[in-house]
């Protein structure tokens, strides 16, 4: 039980059915908004858009944008689905385009703006990358320093090995 304030709520706890069951009639609710949709099933509208993302996640790891979805708005796409949408729709003429797009429910403006996204989006760096370049870095820092010290050894026996030649030069000049 939460304590709210004066008010005292419970955390519901909602059986696998019926999340299933939400989600089919948020997926099919047509132009009525989530709010709806959670008031109907009288349960809080932040659960329900939860379990959407959730579900929307993973649909997009376990079958990576296959096909896009007929029972779900442009919006609510994720980002599979919209580089699926704007793979089909890339060599498409105007027509067709226009077409297409009446078909899905989305307007040609979203797919621009999908692809200007896709295009200017940068992969975050996750941790292990940057602890992996970093290491790569020390790697790199410590054969640099081992190559100028074999470098520095190697000039140095060069130069032994001239003075030698040229001592040498000078005692056979001297015996004649």
């Amino acid at each position: 039980m939460i304590r709210i304030g004066a008010l005292f709520m419970t955390k519901n706890q909602y059986s696998i059915e019926f999340q299933e069951q939400a989600l089919s009639k948020a997926r099919q609710r047509g132009t009525r908004s989530v709010r709806d949709v959670a008031n109907d099933l009288n349960m809080a509208v932040g659960t329900l858009r939860k379990w959407i993302s959730k579900s929307n996640r993973k649909d997009d790891v376990s079958k990576p944008g296959t096909q896009l979805p007929d029972d779900l708005p442009a919006q609510s796409w994720g980002p599979a689905q919209r580089l699926l949408a704007l793979n089909q729709t890339h060599a498409m003429s105007q027509t067709q385009l226009h077409a297409w797009c009446r078909e899905k429910g989305l307007f040609e403006h979203q797919l621009k703006a999908w692809g200007e996204a896709f295009c200017s989006a940068t992969a975050p760096e996750s941790r292990e990358s940057r602890t992996a370049l970093r290491e790569l870095q020390v790697k790199h820092d410590g054969l640099q320093r081992e190559l100028r010290r074999k470098e520095k050894a190697l000039a140095e026996a060069a130069a032994l090995l001239v003075l030698q030649k040229k001592f040498q030069a000078l005692w056979e000049d001297e015996e004649k």
